[in-house]
């Protein structure tokens, strides 16, 4: 009888029930299981060798393929992964790599157990080559992922995995990104799990083909013998673990250390207060031509120990922003083990065992096949973690022992650029394809307590590092006339949020001929590094080629350029999703995302924005016309022209408002005896006639909580983009059609910011965010 061939639909993978996913695995293949009772009754000591030596085999994981790959994403970047699972592919343990490429691994081990174990088998010593997004091997085709079996006396003992980023998969540009792909067979061909390792022993055929679709087949080639050795080296450790401790007590850790993981986080969700909050996000221009805003929409539900994350009514697919489930679900995964499991051991599968995910069908955030996907990990699914990582901070805001967790939104995403050409430096000439990492070095978003990392790299990434500039200029034919931290990038707030950097690249001296480039970013319009409590967004994303520029400055140069002004030449804005080129006479700018800042940055000390101004953090123009700090020319506070400053300040804001002019509340410390706090300037005061918001600042009523009533009291202001400060892109018209504008809601008593974004005008008002919060 022949077998039925999978439809499109088939190609999926959600989560399923332990019981009924064994109920769906061929029962030729023998499982290594152990019950409930069994997980308990390891001895402490056990339980912790154990434990560590299986988080040492998942970092030394990390460490062959780093010295196996050839490949700069991966020896200088660190955008790969690694897992340990058990038999059914929940995650015992993952690495501190990219933990976006963890998020999915065990959806994709589910699909290759209900699909692959009777034909063509799973069977000691064979290992599965995976990068489709719908199943879960890899969160865009370019993660490529190995999923290896491990096999104890002839019973599925249990999994590991390993994925990295692959500079070049094939499609019609280099670099496998496509910003004017129709559907994803205008991209690199997405591949579900197939056998590339047999008993053992590499499959020829498999491995050939699978380089063959790529312009750089040495180095996929490498990387896909790297991840084999690496998968191979841990289940030679793993059973060297068995050997000694036993199968059943080697699994009952692994069962003990996902359980755990699953207590702590649910101890963790009772003690935060029950409520939903809200959030609405947007991706920039889904394709090459496209002008739109497409929104992202959660509302996160907390009740007792659990999470509901409902991202109904987000945008439906379009263009090449879609990301699968999968994706989303790496989304939420990447945001909240740093956020809410950062004193948690990441045993994965235990920690999404206390979430759940709401979405519908067909839209940017859940793609159906065929949709592009191409841009799903940096685009919706990081958009969406954004969001996640917005309402989470508001629930922690709310809860006094937990405020030291609060942080405002880190790089809202990452800068795609992919320079392509061939390298004729030494008269022979190489193709090359050069995604640009120096920006990983991204601003981490203010805390309560705390300014933002500057470029401390990304929250999703902990070992994210950007590469040697050297080593850059080695690999390809490219020179920087500068990498540097960026002033003003970091949100401005009470905290500031952390600076981004810019990088600018030449054609190297030796080389010939034009480059290509491809270029994908978001957040250049309504920032994705957004502030909170009142705190202002970080920096525009921003992609510039600067035409015809002084060449000979190359040669004999004896310093370095201190901005764009001193290229000369005439600057090309590059779109959100695009292509151009970069000539001899041509430099590249590329200006990443930096952290949002953290309350009203009126109310930010005068000598921290003194010592930013020192410090080359912030300009003196924005610590006047942003912070209202007035420096004398000796660098200190003018004391009495920074107090009318600020004056002025919130004058302005209530012009802007509509508010009379009368006298303001002065910003004090108000008796919140009793009271609880929703944020840095709003509290909630329980009284019989039932809760009231008040202004944390001055002591002023709002309105009643419930509904959200109150936010109608706040005094509102649209102003344009640029009233955020220097650092925010002034034409939103260069990129789109929808209006933008900078919106700010105060108190109405003392002008404290309680809000402040760069949106659409049609943007929703905040009123939600507080509206089912108990």
């Amino acid at each position: 009888m022949a077998s039925k061939i999978p439809g499109a639909d088939e190609f999926t993978s959600r989560p399923l029930p332990r019981a009924e996913l064994v109920a769906q695995i061929s029962a030729t293949l023998p499982l290594h299981q152990i019950d409930d009772e069994q997980a308990e009754q390891v001895d402490a000591l056990t339980y912790e060798v154990v434990r560590h030596r299986l988080w040492a085999i998942t970092q030394e994981m990390g460490e062959t393929l780093q010295r196996m790959s050839g490949s700069h994403v991966v020896t200088e970047s660190n955008d790969f992964n690694f897992s340990i699972c058990d038999e059914l592919g929940e995650q015992v343990q993952v690495g501190t790599y990219n933990i976006g490429l963890i998020g999915s691994m065990d959806l994709a081990i589910t699909w290759t157990l209900r699909h692959r174990s009777d034909n063509p088998g799973i069977a000691e010593g064979d290992m599965f080559l995976c990068n489709d997004p719908w199943i879960g091997g890899g969160l865009h085709q370019n993660d490529a992922a190995i999923l290896a079996p491990i096999f104890h006396e002839g019973e599925l003992f249990g999994w590991t995995t390993a994925i990295a980023h692959q500079v070049d998969l094939g499609g019609p540009r280099p670099g496998s990104f496509s910003p004017s792909a129709q559907d994803v067979f205008g991209e690199a061909l997405p591949t579900p799990p197939i056998k590339v390792v047999r008993g053992g022993v590499l499959q020829r055929d498999v491995a050939d083909a699978w380089v063959r679709r790529s312009r750089l087949p040495h180095l996929v080639g490498l990387d896909l013998r790297a991840k084999v050795a690496a998968n191979k080296n841990a289940a030679d450790q793993i059973l060297r673990l068995i050997g000694k401790y036993g199968a059943d007590t080697v699994k009952a850790v692994m069962r003990r250390m996902m359980d755990d993981a699953e207590r702590r986080l649910r101890a963790k969700l009772a003690t935060l207060p029950d409520g939903t909050w809200t959030a609405v996000g947007y991706q920039e221009q889904s394709q090459t031509g496209d002008r739109g805003l497409h929104a992202i929409k959660v509302a996160m539900s907390k009740e007792r120990d659990r999470l509901v994350f409902d991202f109904r009514g987000t945008a439906g697919q379009t263009g090449i922003i879609n990301c699968p489930y999968p994706g989303l679900r790496a989304g939420i995964v990447f945001t909240v083990l740093p956020l809410l499991a950062g004193d948690i051991p990441w045993a994965a599968g235990g920690l999404m065992r206390c979430f759940e995910i709401v979405t519908d069908e067909d839209t940017i955030t859940n793609a159906s096949f065929p949709a592009a996907v191409g841009k799903g990990p940096f685009g919706p699914a990081w958009g969406a973690g954004n969001l996640v990582a917005e309402v989470l901070a508001k629930m922690l805001d709310a809860e006094p022992a937990h405020r030291t967790d609060v942080q405002s939104i880190c790089n809202g995403t990452t800068d795609l650029c992919v320079v392509s050409g061939v390298d004729v430096r030494g008269g022979a000439g190489k193709g090359f394809v050069s995604p640009v990492f120096d920006v990983m070095a991204g601003g981490y978003g203010a805390q309560v307590h705390h300014d933002g990392v500057d470029t401390g790299g990304r929250l999703i990434i902990p070992s994210a590092r950007a590469p040697d500039v050297e080593m850059t200029e080695y690999l390809y034919p490219l020179v920087a006339l500068w990498r540097r931290e960026q002033t003003d990038s970091g949100g401005p707030g009470r905290q500031r949020g952390g600076m981004s950097g810019s990088v600018c690249y030449v054609q190297h001296p030796d080389q010939a001929g034009t480059m290509s480039l491809v270029v994908s970013g978001t957040g250049k319009v309504a920032n994705q590094n957004v502030g909170l409590a009142g705190g202002y967004p970080g920096n525009s994303q921003l992609d510039l080629v600067v035409r015809g520029i002084d060449v000979p400055q190359l040669a004999g140069a004896t310093t370095i350029p201190a901005d764009l002004d001193e290229l000369g030449g005439a600057v090309e804005v590059l779109p959100c999703e695009g292509e151009s080129t970069l000539g001899a006479g041509d430099a590249l700018f590329l200006h990443w995302q930096a952290g949002g800042g953290y309350g009203d940055p009126l109310l930010r000390p005068a000598g921290s924005v003194r010592d930013d101004v020192l410090q080359v953090r912030v300009s003196a123009e924005a610590a006047r016309d942003v912070y209202g700090v007035v420096l004398r020319e000796d660098g200190e506070v003018d004391v009495t022209a920074t107090e009318e400053t600020r004056e002025e300040l919130r004058r302005r804001r209530a012009t802007g408002a509509g508010l009379p002019d009368a006298p303001l509340r002065p910003i004090a410390a108000p008796d919140l005896s009793g009271a609880r706090r929703l944020d840095d300037n709003l509290a909630v005061r329980e009284s019989s006639e039932g809760r009231t918001v008040v202004c944390a600042q001055c002591g002023a009523e709002h309105g009643p909580l419930a509904g959200g009533a109150f936010a109608s009291a706040l005094a509102r202001r649209d102003g344009a983009p640029a009233e955020a400060g220097p650092h925010i892109w002034h034409d939103p018209s260069v990129y789109v059609d929808a209006d933008v504008v900078f919106r700010q809601l105060f108190c109405p008593g003392c002008l404290t910011a309680v809000h402040s974004r760069v949106v659409p005008v049609d943007h929703p008002l905040p009123d939600d965010d507080y509206r089912s919060w108990m």
